[in-house]
């Protein structure tokens, strides 16, 4: 009789490591601590639920976040499923209704004959038998301090935050216009066109707002690819008008021309009736939330309906810790997965949970591991995570992971549509040959 392998976190990793190893036959029981205890990020029960941005990011497979997605789905992924299921407008990117897409999550996984989902605090639970741990940045005290005792290694840290939302009925729609970046996609985003005067206005404002303090025993180290709009201001006034702010691509149909400076909203739910700040994560007290972000056109009389917040992520020193097929090196019959590995972004902590399954489910079945090609965008992830490097920090997918190609291909576009052929044949290739 096949063991059972306990999977710890209901988030990404975990529902995709629970879900391979389910519909493999493996028996799994996955411990999440939510909804009897919550972290400062989450609001639900639901598993798989989306913290930050509703924005599984790029589709095309001229993106690296496209490519990842693709090899996703070829591996069987929950996420990908729900995600197509429950996707709503977002130009060239794949965003979903996060409520919706978190249910169908939950509920494929709860409905599962092989799947019993205890919801309590794990404890005592990596001292027997396989374990994947997926239990994110915001691992529980006691967990933590579990994962502590067998790294015997202190983690590494830095901060993350989400951005506010709105909704749809409290936004001045005589001061927007519909439009994705370069026409991608339609008009599926609203844009908030500001002039240099109130540009000006509102960075001001945004630079003196107050903050929520951090810890004094802790540095403040913020991941570049989603820092806090008002850490990125402080680089100097020009800088959000080359970040969230810019007005490359987008023409005010009102005159014609690019704005000065634009913020975009995004749909967040089916519905149409909630929409996100682009680019907004911030750690700026609520008060000061409401204020400041209220000086952007369209939105002086917005409805929040969330703020946004700031959290601490943790994550372990992977290259020293783990194998690149994701077990822990003291003991193989422990897995690491999703953020806590230090990947960063929503499917690049999913797709590591379906290699954990991948893997676990080799080892229940006699099987030897396996790493999967460096070509793939998998594969260069787990790569990038284990192999030995100085001043390790988290990684989004990126194609400059992935070994290029042997004869040049001129263009960005033409060569990142190639390596993404290369990796799909290489994964489907790799797929049939291990019977994944």
């Amino acid at each position: 009789m096949n063991p059972t392998v306990t999977v710890i976190g209901g988030g990404l990793a975990g529902s995709e490591a629970a879900w391979y190893l389910a519909n493999r036959g493996v028996k799994v029981e996955l411990w999440e601590m939510r909804p009897g205890l919550l972290t400062p990020a989450h609001n639900t029960g639901l598993l798989g639920e989306l913290v930050c941005s509703n924005s599984l990011r790029a589709k095309q497979l001229e993106n690296a976040a496209g490519l990842l997605k693709a090899e996703m789905e070829s591996l069987g992924s929950i996420v990908m499923s729900c995600a197509r299921k429950f996707s709503i407008p977002a130009g060239g990117a794949l965003a979903v209704d996060r409520e919706k897409f978190a249910r169908c999550i939950t509920e494929n996984i709860e409905n599962h004959p092989n799947v019993r989902v205890i919801r309590r605090e794990a404890d005592n639970v990596l001292k027997e038998g396989l374990v994947i741990v997926a239990t994110g940045p915001l691992s529980s005290p006691s967990i933590s301090e579990a994962i502590r005792d067998i790294t015997e290694d202190k983690h590494l840290y830095f901060y993350d935050a989400a951005a506010p939302i709105v909704t749809s009925e409290s936004i001045d729609y005589e001061k927007v216009f519909r439009a994705s970046r370069y026409g991608k996609g339609g008009g599926d985003y609203l844009n908030c066109p500001m002039n240099e005067e109130e540009y000006h206005e509102f960075y001001n404002a945004l630079i003196e707002a107050e903050r929520y303090p951090l810890h004094e025993f802790e540095k403040e180290q913020h991941f570049e690819g989603c820092m806090p709009i008002e850490a990125m201001a402080k680089r100097g006034i020009q800088t959000l008008l080359f970040g969230p702010l810019k007005p490359v691509g987008l023409l005010d149909p009102r005159t014609g021309k690019p704005p000065y400076s634009v913020v975009q909203l995004r749909q967040d739910n089916l519905e149409g009736t909630l929409y996100n700040l682009v680019g907004f994560q911030t750690n700026l007290k609520w008060g000061e939330q409401k204020r400041v972000f209220s000086k952007i056109p369209a939105l002086e009389n917005a409805e929040f309906v969330r703020f946004g917040v700031m959290h601490r992520n943790t994550f372990i020193n992977s290259p020293e810790l783990l194998l690149p097929t994701l077990q822990f090196i003291k003991n193989p019959k422990i897995f690491f997965a999703g953020q806590i590995t230090g990947v960063e972004g929503y499917i690049e902590s999913a797709s590591t949970g379906i290699i954990a399954g991948v893997n676990a489910e080799r080892v229940v079945k006699g099987k030897d591991p396996l790493i999967f090609p460096k070509e793939t965008a998998v594969g260069a992830l787990c790569k990038y995570i284990t192999a030995p490097k100085k001043n390790f920090q988290p990684m989004n997918i990126n194609f400059g992971l992935i070994p290029p190609l042997q004869k040049h291909v001129r263009g960005k576009k033409l060569r990142n549509r190639k390596l993404s052929d290369r990796a799909l044949s290489e994964l489907d290739t790799f797929i049939k040959y291990k019977n994944i």
